[in-house]
């Protein structure tokens, strides 16, 4: 007898492995979809959105990805900006270098930029420092050359960003915000498989229709929202997600709102979670290379979000996913909460087994919560079990409890070494006060020597290769059959009030995001060519050709 089950899930997953490998008919069908698009018309653009954005340096020649190329764009005009730009690059390769041929690379910026009579001198930057700069050597070398930098940055936030707001490239950003702030409906992508569900809906593959770019879709259910009182708690995911930019932490591309749900748009992370790794793969545990590498990201991932004032509180290997090289990330921001100063936080929060001291006990608690849990999932990769329980052990939440509050861990794995000891006993101190990562403000845990073989400016600039790549061809998900679906919850009516709690929500694309996912897959340079033919008029969001501003659907 055929098992329709069975089918029903080799048909999603082979959907869902050809719509992340792009086939040649699905790249002609982009090919024609992106045919019919265009930038707005500038004056336009200029008309509506000068006015209405902040002409700030920071935001927009540095964090947004397609703010910072027109900049670049527009320094190669000015032969002195221009010099400016290309220095900081080289500050930049030099920060990156690998130690052994480092010093000779600042020697060699020194010497072009600063020695003798250098042909490629920085006549924006004071005297002094000029003079300085020629016979400094050692540590005094590398504070001078941070000081130039900064003088170089400080010079190209006055005047070049000022002429730059007054050419054409910027007039090409304006372009860009108009197209970045189209309405977003659910006809803007694609839908594949469920990969999973939460408890307020399920989460499903989806795909941009006119850049192919694949994300994961958090759909949650408005009924079951307003039923359970989960609006606040779904709100304040989404504004922690949108703050958050690192390529530690899962990103918000893309907040909307169907008929029936509120949905975030978010990386596709399509390597399964760090808890299928532990405990699927091969023997329990993990090789001490990859602990090593994803507990040195998960350190980036939580100190990004704490210098963010955001608490993360459920920190474990199921919330750490990995994409499709190997990096890993944190997710699922529900149970993350902003730090206020002058508000405690006390609300018990988290996963059992993975929760620190203080929060069993019910008092105040703030960031060393965060690294007690990392304690925990540093143990739990090596040892294929959590410090105070193991997998398949009966216990009761309340033996758990005793044990985090009472029991020091014990190491008994073969795998733990001097240093992987060390870490957790310093992650998993009681005391937070004695807790690595809170013994003083700048008790950093990429310091410990646990980590002596990461190079940190690499990792995050993603220079490290991983040291496992999972397989392309595995679904890391489970069956379509053995997710649940959610019943249809009745009987549930919307008012004003939660009309205007969903406008709130649904605010379209993340600057940051769709930025990058534009550049990245290749719709900038498309549109921006100037050989390309324009097609004069543009689309809204139900498929009709207009005049003004355009919609991608």
């Amino acid at each position: 007898m055929c098992d329709m089950g069975g089918l029903d899930n080799l048909i999603a997953n082979t959907a869902y492995l050809q719509a992340r490998k792009s086939s040649e008919g699905d790249l002609r069908e982009l090919q024609k979809r992106r045919k019919s698009l265009s930038l707005p018309p500038t004056d336009v653009c200029r008309k509506e959105l000068k006015d209405n954005i902040t002409p700030d340096y920071e935001s927009i020649c540095v964090q947004q990805p397609i703010g910072r190329r027109l900049f670049g764009d527009f320094l190669v005009t000015v032969p002195e900006y221009e010099v400016a730009q290309n220095f900081l690059d080289e500050l930049c390769d030099w920060e990156l270098e690998e130690a052994a041929t480092k010093e000779q690379m600042l020697e060699t910026i020194v010497s072009k930029r600063f020695k003798g009579n250098a042909e490629a001198q920085l006549p924006f930057l004071s005297s002094d420092l000029s003079t300085s700069l020629k016979g400094a050597q050692g540590k005094e070398l590398q504070q001078l050359v941070q000081r130039a930098k900064e003088e170089t940055n400080a010079f190209l936030m006055d005047g070049p960003f000022q002429d730059f707001q007054n050419s054409m490239f910027y007039d090409r950003f304006l372009q860009w915000k108009a197209f970045e702030r189209q309405p977003i409906t659910q006809k803007y992508f694609y839908e594949f498989r469920v990969l999973g569900k939460g408890g307020f809906g399920e989460v499903c593959a989806i795909q941009v229709k006119n850049t192919g770019q694949m994300y994961a879709c958090k759909k949650l259910d408005k009924k079951r929202l307003k039923t359970k009182n989960g609006e606040k708690m779904a709100l304040l995911e989404k504004e922690i997600l949108e703050k958050v930019h690192s390529p530690f932490v899962v990103s918000l591309a893309y907040a909307y709102e169907t008929k029936s749900h509120l949905c975030l748009v978010m990386s596709l992370m399509n390597g399964g979670d760090l808890k299928f790794h532990i405990y699927n793969v091969g023997e329990k545990g993990l090789e001490m290379k990859r602990v090593i590498f994803y507990s040195a990201q998960i350190c980036c991932g939580i100190l990004h979000l704490h210098s963010l004032k955001i608490l993360y509180r459920d920190m474990k290997p199921e919330n750490v996913l990995l994409d499709d090289d190997g990096n890993c990330r944190l997710s699922d921001l529900g149970l993350a909460v902003k730090v206020k100063e002058g508000t405690p936080i006390n609300h018990k929060a988290g996963t059992n087994g993975y929760m620190a001291p203080e929060i069993l006990k019910d008092e105040c608690y703030s960031y060393p919560v965060d690294w007690f849990a990392m304690g925990c999932s540093v143990y739990e990769m090596i040892a294929g079990q959590t410090p105070f329980k193991d997998l398949k052990e009966k216990v009761t939440k309340e033996e758990v409890r005793r044990r985090t509050l009472e029991e020091e861990v014990v190491f008994n794995h073969p795998n733990f070494t001097p240093e992987a000891k060390s870490i957790c006993s310093l992650f998993l101190a009681k005391n937070p006060e004695q807790r690595l990562g809170s013994r003083s403000n700048d008790d950093d845990p990429r310091k410990h020597h646990f980590f002596k073989s990461i190079n940190f400016q690499r990792l995050e600039a993603g220079m490290v290769d991983p040291p496992f790549v999972p397989d392309p061809s595995v679904v890391y998900a489970k069956d379509i059959a053995d997710i649940a679906d959610f019943s249809e919850v009745r009987g549930v009516d919307f008012d004003e009030k939660d009309m205007k709690f969903f406008k709130r929500f649904a605010t379209g694309a993340v600057p940051i995001s769709w930025q990058k996912e534009i550049i990245d897959t290749g719709l900038f340079d498309e549109l921006n060519d100037p050989r390309r033919q324009s097609c004069g008029r543009y689309l809204n969001s139900s498929g009709e050709r207009k005049s003004g501003v355009c919609s991608i659907i």
